[in-house]
């Protein structure tokens, strides 16, 4: 029955997936060609000792984040913080620490945008997480966003990126207006792939030999925007509303621009800026692998 279940819900999603688990430095390598779906088991998190991995979500868990973990967002976005918020973290159980990475990876370097969105995800997360508990420090934050007791609690620091995705060409920010019109021009009357990559660092978690932390988890959720055939007096209007401008793609699904989205496949959150349902099971694993 859980077969017949697992092909009844895929076709209808239609998202793709990329996951890394990085629980020890030593691990084994898994590649699917045809789903892209890369997958990092270290033998620790297979032993006998270590709880079986599940699709548990966060809300077990929560009240055990919220008294022992310092939470670290490493994104200034409104949307993040609200979809943290609606996953049950109130404004004080977080710190919000925006990333000082640059952003200025080469695209000709990745195989397909949705590795270069997880790449993203993974380096904005880390610059944080270096200053955090990089080195021999052990993350005390205590400094850091008023939290009581922070530097007694595990560290863990959640790094995202979300890009549009047109037949293969990353659209991200416009850098103006003529810019943010060329892009809805182009996603006009068609469908485009939404990528949003994660990354999550621990103070518990694995660093390399120079003491940089190294991810625990790695991954970039997709999903599939149907756009309704725009006029240019739709565009411009939606333009001097000045929402487009700091969204990439150009529109924001949660605001003005939902309402030129015909449908969407896969998950609304990833469209948004950051996939709810895989991070609240990426954050529950911490606490079954009691890890927090």
């Amino acid at each position: 029955m859980r077969a017949l279940a697992l092909f009844s819900i895929f076709p209808l999603v239609n998202a793709e997936t990329c996951l890394t688990w990085r629980p020890s430095f030593v691990a084994f390598h898994f590649w699917c060609p045809i789903s892209r779906f890369r997958l990092i088991i270290s033998p620790l998190a297979m032993s006998a000792a270590a709880p079986s991995r599940t699709s548990s979500t966060l809300l077990p868990y929560l009240s055990i984040f919220k008294t022992k973990v310092n939470l670290i967002l490493a994104s200034k976005s409104p949307r993040r913080q609200e979809i943290l918020q609606l996953m049950g973290f109130d404004s004080k159980d977080f710190v919000v620490l925006p990333s000082d990475f640059p952003e200025d990876l080469d695209k000709r370097n990745f195989i397909n945008p949705a590795d270069y969105a997880q790449k993203n995800a993974e380096c904005k997360a880390q610059e944080v997480a270096t200053k955090l508990f990089g080195g021999s420090s052990s993350g005390d934050v205590g400094k850091v966003g008023g939290q009581r007791d922070a530097g007694k609690k595990t560290t863990i620091v959640i790094g995202s990126d979300t890009i549009v995705d047109r037949d293969g060409i990353i659209l991200e920010k416009p850098e103006d207006a003529q810019h943010a019109y060329a892009m809805l021009s182009s996603l006009s009357g068609r469908t485009h792939l939404v990528h949003s990559g994660v990354a999550i660092y621990s103070s518990k978690g694995p660093k390399s030999g120079d003491g940089i932390p190294l991810p625990v988890v790695s991954f970039c959720e997709t999903a599939r925007v149907d756009f309704a055939p725009l006029s240019e007096e739709e565009i411009w209007n939606y333009i001097r509303s000045g929402e487009p401008m700091d969204k990439a793609g150009g529109y924001g699904i949660q605001g003005l621009g939902g309402q030129v989205v015909r449908g969407i496949e896969g998950c609304y959150f990833t469209v948004m800026g950051m996939p709810m349902h895989k991070l609240s099971v990426a954050l529950a694993q911490f606490a079954e692998d009691d890890q927090i």
